[in-house]
């Protein structure tokens, strides 16, 4: 069984893998000074919830964007499943070309994502993934990575709008009532739900019309896209296990002979 490790910033996304099929997965929060050994109980408790445990996993492989976590993984790995968690970036082949400046520059969950919606579109096509920032990543209609764009997430700017606003409240995120709020709690939800899926929106326009593709699909993954996506024009749907399968595919391009 192949484990597979998404770390982000704000939460931790995992799961396992029998061939092609996703047995589970698990999200929880990020905390970016887990040891290997903290990582290891979490893991074995996550498990045992499905009768599994450390002796299952034959592989796994990580993307992370938390550089001082993606060691404690690999040592986790080391010491309780025995064997060594590949890890992407660098050196790792992905079956696909990237036409980027500087490839080591590219964040491995954006890397993985394009992965992923190349084996299940060819192209062109667009990943917008929704977490602390939102990435917009396209694969060209020969199957090249091409680059993306990066925006400031949704509850970095609810962080950022309570933070400056002294009598601005936090709120949870949920289905604006109106465009006009009738509040100041629906009329930030109204802000940012709507301005969101319209910043996306026309981001996603303006990449298609630059490649020359307006056709182009595109898909949404990530925690917080189903807080925004059911507003949008110009995303088809939501796969939420989208990393996980770039990762699985990743792996499978990479996996050591046995």
């Amino acid at each position: 069984m192949l484990l597979v490790v998404d770390v982000g910033n704000t939460q931790t996304h995992f799961g396992t893998w029998e061939a092609d099929r996703l047995v589970e997965h698990w999200r929880f929060a990020t905390v970016r000074t887990a040891t290997a050994d903290e990582i290891g109980a979490v893991l074995l408790n996550l498990l045992g919830l499905r009768g599994l445990g450390f002796a299952d996993l034959d592989a796994s492989i990580i993307s992370s964007t938390v550089p001082v976590l993606e060691p404690e993984w690999v040592a986790m790995a080391e010491r309780y499943l025995d064997h060594r968690m590949l890890s992407v970036g660098p050196g790792l082949r992905t079956g696909m070309p990237i036409r980027y400046d500087n490839p080591r520059e590219i964040g491995a969950d954006r890397l993985v994502n394009a992965v992923a919606i190349r084996e299940r579109f060819g192209g062109p096509a667009i990943c917008v993934d929704f977490g602390t920032a939102v990435n917009f990543d396209v694969v060209s209609r020969a199957g090249e990575y091409l680059g993306g764009t990066l925006v400031p997430g949704v509850e970095i700017s609810l962080d950022a709008l309570t933070e400056r606003g002294a009598k601005l409240p936090k709120i949870d995120l949920a289905p604006p009532k109106s465009v006009i709020g009738k509040s100041t709690v629906d009329a930030i939800r109204a802000g940012v739900v709507f301005g969101y899926a319209a910043a996306v929106d026309g981001i996603l326009r303006r990449i298609r019309a630059e490649m020359r593709e307006p056709e182009a699909v595109t898909i949404a993954t990530g925690g917080l896209a189903g807080h925004i996506v059911p507003f949008s024009e110009e995303i088809s749907e939501i796969d939420q296990m989208l990393t996980l399968t770039g990762l699985r595919l990743v792996y499978e391009r990479n996996a050591p002979p046995h």
